[in-house]
């Protein structure tokens, strides 16, 4: 346990210990009451009412960003484009339209051809880092992370430099095009193989010594410990980094619409069916079709994690890795390769967003970065991006700590708790583009009093903060259960408001997963695209829609020049939240140093 709450919790118990014999005996007909009971017991009835107000207004709160949302998007789908009931017509309607099995097929099966050789590519490499004596394991690791602080659209519009009509890799495709399933699968790996590397070398770093000492003792080499232990115990990390990478994938618009061509994915069916032709019942219907197979995804990758838990062995001892030359120098040979590979495709935009004019003349030039002379709003939409990323860090931040908090500390309210948890979760099964469409839906009737909403880049932050809140909320969840219960006996036996030991010794603690958290709902209100792309005005463009625009303009050297300023702009604001985290750790965490 840290050091100031054991302090702390030592000197309740020993004041309580003192006070709990008196010093003499006094008749019972002359003992009175103590004072403080009857306060006290006021003072409890009114904390009960606080912490209840607060756990409805979170739950409130929750259910107008989340789940009626996702409602209006289930009931609009039942509804006709004139606003009456439709029953399931809706659905035979776009069941019967010509291409949807083809929209269907070609989601599933590229997004399964992709998280299989996504998760291929990060397994070998997840091993090299953590299982293996090879050097620069740690900047490997930091090198494959870097796509997460650019949106996918970045690496859509390398891809189009590398292997387009005028990529400098042209021939390698024989002939082939780049626009369709080969752009698709590619920028799908490249942009979701950090994801699955974080599952899998946490997967492959909780390995058990014990079975590998057994293994040698029978004398099975490397490459069969490999089949019959390593791969084994790895089987439940393997299945959920692959469903993961499926839902990113299948869910995803940004790649699709970047460099799909004429391939029909559902994603795209609703940006279609919203923006080219105004049908949001049938929008509404391709969105909840697109909950079939991300929300099934996603219950399997929870009882997957659960098996997962349950197989981990009290008695494990932790593995260290042991040198072996020829397979180290393997897999650093290997890992070298991935990286140099993803460093040279991110590094393809940022070269092709400085050119005159690429691939003709390839001198350096600023003239990209004239956003006000290009469609999509211009520097003015940048500005709104940070703006909007900066306000969805600290909302997302509070909200995801109050809600952790209702949900792990209280005492009472406890199927308003198991509510508000299940609402919290419940944006990990809902697709951005689903969400943002649902927001139209919901913010834009007219008898609902959060109309107001509608248009501003509150909307804005509001979604964002909806769409990454599962995520957070799981985090701080974990951080709080991380505290003894005996925090709040004692408080409780002193006297003291939930209020005072949040603020003195939940949030103190939990600092840096709340930073953490910060710094995720800023990255990713920076590049997200699925979830804002339907709800922006004129006023509040973004930047990563702003990138979309210039792309369908034709102008794809000023999208690129976007992409970019959008992940050196993600990656300075992840490393002030690092700095700001680190000082605020150095004034209020001294008591982890004693």
């Amino acid at each position: 346990m840290n050091s100031l709450p054991m302090t702390a919790i030592n000197a309740a118990v020993g004041s309580l210990a003192a006070t709990a014999v008196p010093e003499r005996e006094e008749p019972a007909r002359t003992r009175q009451p103590s004072g403080p009971a009857r306060p006290r017991h006021r003072a409890l009835h009114w904390e009960h009412v606080w912490l209840g107000a607060l756990l409805l207004g979170m739950l409130g709160v929750l259910l107008a960003a989340i789940a009626l949302p996702v409602g209006a998007l289930l009931g609009h789908s039942f509804l006709s484009a004139d606003g009456s009931f439709s029953g399931g017509a809706q659905y035979l309607a776009y069941v019967r339209m010509p291409g949807v099995g083809r929209s269907l097929f070609n989601s599933l099966w590229l997004s399964a051809v992709s998280s299989t050789l996504c998760v291929t590519l990060a397994y070998v490499y997840a091993y090299g880092i953590t299982r293996s004596c090879m050097p620069l394991a740690r900047l490997f690791r930091a090198v494959a992370l870097v796509p997460l602080l650019a949106p996918s659209l970045l690496m859509a519009i390398s891809l189009i430099y590398l292997f387009g009509a005028q990529g400098l890799l042209k021939s390698w495709l024989m002939g082939g095009t780049a626009y369709g399933p080969f752009g698709i699968i590619a920028g799908s790996v490249l942009w979701t193989f950090p994801h699955a590397l974080m599952i899998l070398c946490t997967t492959l770093a909780s390995g058990d010594a014990r079975l590998y000492e057994a293994a040698a003792t029978l004398g099975a080499g490397r490459w069969r410990s490999f089949c019959q232990v390593t791969l084994p115990a790895s089987r439940y990390g393997l299945m959920i980094a692959w469903i993961v990478v499926f839902v990113l994938v299948v869910t995803d618009f940004g790649v699709p619409k970047v460099i799909g061509g004429n391939t029909q994915m559902l994603a795209t069916d609703i940006y279609k069916q919203v923006i080219g032709q105004q049908n949001l019942s049938m929008g509404a219907v391709v969105a909840m079709l697109l909950l079939v197979p991300a929300g099934l995804a996603l219950a399997a990758e929870r009882h997957l994690r659960a098996r997962q838990a349950a197989s981990m062995a009290v008695r494990a001892v932790p593995l260290a890795p042991q040198p072996h030359a020829p397979l180290d120098r393997a897999l650093l040979a290997y890992c070298s390769l991935v990286a140099l590979a993803m460093l040279a495709v991110m590094g393809t935009a940022v070269l092709a967003s400085l050119v005159s004019f690429w691939p003709y003349n390839l001198g350096l030039s600023l003239k990209n970065y004239r956003f006000d002379m290009m469609d999509g709003g211009g520097w003015a939409s940048y500005g709104n991006s940070l703006r909007m990323a900066t306000a969805t860090a600290v909302l997302g931040a509070l909200l995801s700590f109050v809600s952790a908090y209702l949900v792990a500390k209280p005492s009472g309210w406890r199927r308003t708790r198991q509510w508000l948890h299940a609402v919290a979760t419940l944006p990990m099964a809902v697709p951005g583009l689903a969400l943002g469409l649902g927001y139209i839906l919901f913010f834009n009737a007219g008898g609902n009093p959060l109309n107001f909403l509608y248009g501003s880049l509150s909307i804005l932050v509001l979604c964002s903060v909806a769409h990454f809140f599962s995520v957070a909320h799981i985090t701080q969840l974990t951080a709080l259960q991380q505290l003894d219960v005996e925090y709040e006996r004692v408080a409780d036996s002193m006297g003291v408001p939930f209020w005072s030991l949040l603020w003195r010794v939940h949030l103190p603690v939990c600092l840096p997963a709340v930073m953490q958290v910060a710094g995720y709902f800023f990255v990713n209100a920076m590049t997200t695209v699925s979830a804002v792309v339907f709800l922006y005005s004129p006023e509040t463009t973004l930047a990563s829609v702003a990138v979309l625009a210039m792309d369908d303009a034709g102008d794809i050297a000023p999208a690129a020049a976007m992409a970019t300023l959008i992940f050196a702009t993600a990656a300075t604001g992840r490393l002030l939240i690092a700095w700001l985290d680190a000082w605020m750790q150095k004034r209020t965490q001294h008591w982890r140093q004693r």
